[in-house]
Order: C-alpha cells, then sequence, then structure tokens
C-alpha cells in the first residue's frame, strides 16, 4: 500500500527541540490543519464539528534515521533505560508513524485553503505530513482504567516557567500559553542537568533562550529569526 499525505500540519513550533513528547500534555499550544487541494470541499469535513478531538496519523518526517534495533530508550525514564520498540512511543520506528489525539478549537472555510482545522494540544512540529483524521469517540477509545506500563511507575512534575514581560509581549496571548506549557515539560534531553547551560529553541518566529535551575525554566532572551 502505498499512502501519500492528505494534509499538512501548521505550529508555532518549527524544529523537533521543544516539541510536546505526547499529545494534549501542552493543551493550549495551537496549531492547524490544512488539507491538500484535492480534499479542500467542504463534504470532506462535514460533521466534524459535532465533535470534541481528532485522531491524527501522521509521520516522523523531521527523523532522517532508520529505526535501529528492537529496543528504544524512553524520555519518562531518564533516557537510560531500554524498552521495546513497540511498548514504546519513540519516534524511531519502523514505519515513522506517529498517532496524536487534539482538540478541534474550530472548522473554518477559506477562501484559499478550503476547510482548515484549528486544533490544541497537538505533538506535531510545523510541515508535519497527516495520512489520516479520524474522530475521537469517547465510549471506543477511552479507557480510563487502564493500565500504562512504565508510565504508571514514574512521576512527572511540570516545571515552573518564568518569562519576563519584556519577553512575553514579543507572543500574543495564545502563543504565550502554548508557550509556557512546552517549557515546562522540560524540553531538555533527559541526561542534561547543567543549570549554566543555555537552550534555544524556533517558537512563533522568535528564537527562544532559556535555562533550568532547580525546577525553574527561565527565558533570558528572545529574538525575531
Amino acid at each position: 500500500m502505498n499512502i501519500t499525505p492528505i494534509a499538512y500540519f501548521h505550529s508555532p513550533l518549527t524544529s523537533k527541540f521543544g516539541i510536546p513528547r505526547q499529545s494534549c500534555v501542552a493543551d493550549e499550544l495551537v496549531g492547524s490543519i490544512v488539507l491538500e487541494p484535492e480534499y479542500r470541499r467542504e463534504e470532506a469535513v462535514r460533521g466534524l464539528e459535532t465533535f470534541d478531538y481528532l485522531w491524527l496519523i501522521w509521520e516522523f518526517s523531521a527523523n532522517p534515521h532508520e529505526q535501529q534495533g528492537l529496543t528504544v530508550r524512553p524520555p519518562r525514564l531518564g533516557g537510560n533505560v531500554r524498552v521495546g520498540v513497540f511498548a514504546s512511543r519513540s519516534p524511531f520506528r519502523p514505519n515513522r508513524l506517529g498517532l496524536s489525539c487534539v482538540y478541534i478549537n474550530k472548522v473554518e472555510m477559506t477562501a484559499d485553503c478550503g476547510p482548515v482545522i484549528h486544533v490544541r494540544g497537538a505533538d506535531l512540529m510545523d510541515g508535519t505530513p497527516i495520512y489520516d483524521i479520524k474522530p475521537y469517540v469517547a465510549y471506543a477509545d477511552s479507557h480510563p482504567e487502564a493500565r500504562s506500563g512504565f508510565v504508571d511507575e514514574t512521576v512527572w512534575n511540570p516545571l515552573q516557567v518564568e518569562i519576563p514581560e519584556t519577553i512575553s509581549r514579543l507572543f500574543s496571548e495564545d502563543e504565550l500559553k502554548g508557550l509556557r506549557q512546552v517549557l515546562s515539560q522540560d524540553p531538555r534531553p533527559r541526561y542534561h542537568d547543567d543549570a549554566e547551560r543555555e537552550y534555544g529553541m524556533p517558537f512563533a518566529g522568535n528564537d527562544v533562550r532559556f535555562r533550568v535551575c532547580n525546577g525553574v525554566v527561565m527565558v533570558v532572551e528572545a529574538s525575531r529569526i
């Protein structure tokens, strides 16, 4: 079977660094889904506005490396413990396919792009190809009592985020909410713990620089790219 993208994702996150490691952990992070020309018709999304969430099937397109071996090191386990690739959500997979659940903000009909689906909580980079869109159905998709393997055995506490007023006013209200949540998830590699080290990531057209010390993310600079 050959598959081709039916849409592309648009996000303020334009590099792999900073992408949330799961969908909905940064539930204020906004993005949009723009369909390819052959699907830019109202009937393609008719009824979608009656659902709250979507499943997206997409490609880890920014990962050029072939999957090596049958084990991976999940960040949730500190990046030092190996588990089977099929017992993880690692981007290093045999077919590089991702699966994400996102919240539908609205479906907007536009003159240039037809129906555009505005969403929140996606863990996709800007420009990510999407191969299918399916509505989330609670009676079949929700299993609140399900076990979650090693995720149940590890505690994850979001970091506190401090952004000076001089920097926060460079962003819109929605962008600022998304940036705070992205940073609170600690985008650094799990084996990094150097309070003096400065990190950078592109977000909403700005190069955002920050440090992490004692559970606090301190944004120190932001400049237009």
